[in-house]
């Protein structure tokens, strides 16, 4: 059975063995709750922080409305930047709020667009220009990805965390053999005939 060889091999730390040091014993317990940590911290912070970001773009779908407003200058039609498909400009606007008060601001719309032309763009509750929130989809699929990188960054900060406390105690161990070989080392010369 190679399973049960390996299982042996890997948990000899928690067997009883002549060899094993205090520090052996501490070495398994950091890695324990490393992987502890990881696991059931790396779930939890990854949830959580795709639950509040979920709610964050919802909340940014119920406050923001779009509106239909009118360019106020014409906007050149340009190549477009290397790597990008289609050419986006900043000019002005001007759209009127549900309550009829007119407002004017500047924001991102395709280029080739002449003064005079309808466009739809985003506003918050106070009538500020924003960005068209993400929709269901999009919002979900930006969660997930912010709550995975929340994991990993935990998981990163956890294994360096347990990285260092590992190479702590080798170096621990390894100041340990050098006084206990400067006891031993001096017996062992010219005894050979």
């Amino acid at each position: 059975m190679p399973s049960g060889k390996y299982a042996r091999k890997w948990l000899w730390r928690w067997r009883s063995n002549p060899l094993r040091r205090h520090d052996d014993i501490v070495e398994s317990w950091i890695v324990l709750a490393v992987w502890a940590v990881f696991a059931a911290g790396g779930t939890v912070t990854g949830l959580v922080t795709a639950h509040a970001a979920d709610e964050v773009f919802a909340q940014q779908r119920a406050e923001r409305q779009s509106v239909r407003a009118v360019l106020l200058d014409d906007v050149p039609h340009t190549a477009p930047a290397i790597g990008t498909t289609t050419e986006r400009r900043s000019t002005t606007v001007r759209w009127t709020t549900s309550d009829g008060r007119t407002h004017t601001g500047r924001t991102l719309v395709d280029a080739g667009l002449e003064a005079g032309s309808g466009v739809t763009v985003w506003h918050d509750g106070h009538g500020r220009l924003t960005p068209a929130p993400p929709g269901p989809a999009e919002a979900a699929i930006e969660a997930g990805f912010l709550g995975a990188a929340a994991a990993a960054a935990l998981g990163g900060a956890v294994f360096a965390g347990g990285a260092v406390a590992r190479r702590r105690l080798d170096r621990r161990r390894i100041d340990e053999w050098d006084r206990q070989w400067e006891l031993v080392g001096p017996r062992w010369g010219h005894q050979t005939s």
